[in-house]
């Protein structure tokens, strides 16, 4: 059983942006916290499955069903996630929430879910599964591959690319909101999250996650196996990717969601 999509904007409006940004902000930084370890689950889970996979399609298709782990994680488990409270635009169009607890939200859970992610990485580079004697294992090869392709995007590259994940993500949100059951929220979650993986897109908590950990890895290996590696620093992470892709996952979502959604449903909630 689902409630129909003018049900969710009023429930989330009224009720729920209203527990968000009135959440103080210790609950916030570890709620966000969480939800930057859960999304750095889903991002090794979706490294590991995609090491060997040698077809393109096939091995996107299977990084994506399984990097959904993470945010079934965030909606199940419970946290706070920032691409997720990107949809807190409409309650603030509709002036149902306060400016202030709306950037309250959105600074402490963008830094927390990047203290998590880093947390996370830094825990992962001490297991060693990305080693194999004096060099990289298949899975740390894969690790350092995928955050060096990130980090050698352009900036507009990694903007638009950024825009159309956090459409996926956000309506992915949407849609747990309207299923009654675990059941049914993980199944609204699975579709959009593997498509936007699938598609080649970018998430900035994910990329919180992916490129530090490339980053870690690529400073306890030995130099000869990470030369190749070359897009691979925090410089480009930062103002190649990270910046343009929260930039992205705000966006996408305001233009193509919040608006939209705000226009069709803003007399019934007033």
């Amino acid at each position: 059983m689902s409630v129909k999509p003018a049900e969710v904007f009023e429930s989330y409006c009224c009720t729920t942006s209203l527990a968000k940004t009135q959440m103080t902000p210790m609950k916030l930084f570890l709620l966000g916290i969480l939800a930057g370890v859960y999304i750095g689950f889903g991002a090794i889970f979706a490294t590991t499955a995609m090491t060997g996979v040698a077809v393109f399609g096939l091995q996107k298709a299977i990084g994506g069903l399984v990097f959904s782990v993470g945010l079934i994680l965030v909606v199940v488990a419970g946290a706070e996630l920032f691409t997720g409270n990107v949809l807190l635009l409409i309650p603030l169009m509709e002036k149902k929430v306060k400016a202030s607890g709306f950037f309250k939200n959105w600074t402490i859970v963008f830094i927390a879910n990047f203290v998590g992610s880093l947390l996370l990485a830094w825990v992962f580079l001490g297991t060693e599964l990305w080693r194999s004697g004096n060099g990289l294992s298949a899975v740390g090869e894969q690790a350092l591959t995928i955050a060096n392709a990130k980090a050698g995007l352009t900036w507009g590259q990694a903007f638009f690319r950024g825009m159309l994940c956090n459409i996926l993500v956000d309506l992915a949100v949407i849609m747990t909101m309207a299923a009654k059951s675990t059941s049914g929220k993980i199944m609204a979650i699975i579709f959009p999250i593997s498509a936007f993986v699938a598609s080649g897109f970018e998430h900035s908590i994910a990329n919180m996650y992916f490129v530090p950990a490339g980053l870690f890895i690529k400073g306890a290996a030995a130099a000869d196996a990470v030369a190749k590696f070359s897009n691979l620093n925090w410089g480009n992470f930062l103002m190649n990717n990270l910046i343009p892709v929260t930039l992205g996952n705000i966006i996408g979502p305001f233009l193509f969601l919040c608006i939209p959604y705000f226009l069709v449903f803003r007399k019934k909630s007033a």
